[in-house]
């Protein structure tokens, strides 16, 4: 995977709410390898086992980008509020505790429709963009309370599902959990490989495994997770995300937030470029979705930087990006108040459940 990097002047063209999924995506003239381009939607090709072999990363590279990206990226004052907005429009709103509650899942669906508080709306100036987050993710138990807490909000709930999140379950049982899901509700629905499939260079089995997701899912978007903290090398995760977009797989998400460690720069470096190069080839678009260790309104900039900079600004919106994230959304609201009043506030002031 090559390690050359286009350099961006840093600037957003201002904020939207999540677009309504299309059929292709058109990524805007530039100087990225991907600008100009109509993309379709990931319908998956047949396993390409002499593309998977050859996949190499050189990893002492990649962490020095990682290294020089967090060094550089640096949005300020007003535009640094609009990433902030738009980092919220990109949020998969997640709870996924062993204590979660009815009760929890109706508040977090409550932030979910309001985010930002109305007093801070207002001194932003920002009320006519109805800022949404673009889904909550919650155990298959919650879905239906999540569609009847969300009716009419347009915002979407993203299930998981297949033995979330070890995955270990008989194949038939992830299946029918799936099935189980959609229909409760689910608009789209986060699965989870077998990552010894990974571990033993099983990319047929790992290949099956997600096309049978896929087929379970129908119209359905589907996440893969690859739970790359558990995949020990960045070669492992490369191969991994190749994989799981050859078997139609709508998004790659890095890891279930439940490993030692999550989603990372490096990491999201890795599999940005898979998605790059596979879109190149097969003229398909797969969406990115970093989740776990996300907590700080500075990272979801230098998240948000990351994708301008390796795919374009179509990766910036819902459609193809999202952050796996509970925590982060007190931060960006602590920021958004204290960029319209000059003041922090404290913590509990931003509950999100």
């Amino acid at each position: 995977m090559s390690q050359n990097v286009s350099r961006s002047n840093g600037k957003d063209e201002g904020i939207s709410g999540a677009v309504e999924s299309a059929p292709f995506v058109l990524v805007p003239p530039g100087d990225l390898p991907l600008a100009g381009r109509h993309l379709l939607s990931n319908r998956g090709i047949p396993l390409n086992l002499d593309w998977v072999r050859q996949v190499r990363v050189n990893t002492s590279a990649v962490e020095r980008r990682a290294q020089s990206h967090v060094a550089r990226r640096t949005v300020k004052k007003d535009w640094q509020a609009a990433w902030l907005l738009r980092a919220i429009t990109c949020m998969d709103l997640t709870t996924l505790s062993g204590d979660d509650t009815d009760d929890r899942v109706r508040r977090l669906c409550a932030k979910a429709r309001q985010p930002i508080e109305p007093e801070i709306e207002k001194e932003l100036g920002i009320e006519e963009l109805q800022i949404r987050v673009a889904a909550v993710c919650v155990y298959h138990r919650f879905v239906e309370t999540s569609v009847r807490a969300l009716h009419g909000s347009g915002i979407k709930v993203a299930a998981v599902s297949t033995g979330f999140p070890a995955g270990l379950s008989a194949i038939e049982e992830r299946v029918a959990e799936i099935r189980r899901s959609i229909d409760a509700g689910a608009d789209e629905i986060d699965i989870v490989i077998t990552r010894a499939n990974v571990f033993g260079g099983k990319w047929q089995a790992l290949y099956d495994e997600v096309a049978e997701f896929k087929r379970a899912c129908g119209p359905v978007h589907m996440k893969a997770i690859l739970g790359a903290g558990d995949l020990v090398t960045l070669r492992n995760i490369a191969r991994a995300s190749f994989v799981a977009m050859m078997a139609g797989a709508d998004f790659i998400k890095t890891s279930t937030g439940k490993e030692t460690t999550n989603a990372t720069l490096p990491v999201g470096f890795v599999m940005t470029r898979a998605i790059r190069e596979y879109a190149l080839e097969t003229g398909m678009a797969v969406g990115f979705k970093p989740a776990g260790g996300i907590r700080t309104a500075k990272q979801s900039t230098e998240w948000l930087a990351l994708m301008k900079e390796e795919l374009g600004l179509p990766w910036m919106k819902a459609d193809l990006f999202r952050f796996g994230a509970s925590g982060l959304l007190n931060d960006i609201e602590r920021q958004l108040e204290h960029h319209a009043t000059g003041r922090y506030s404290a913590d509990y002031r931003h509950p999100v459940a």
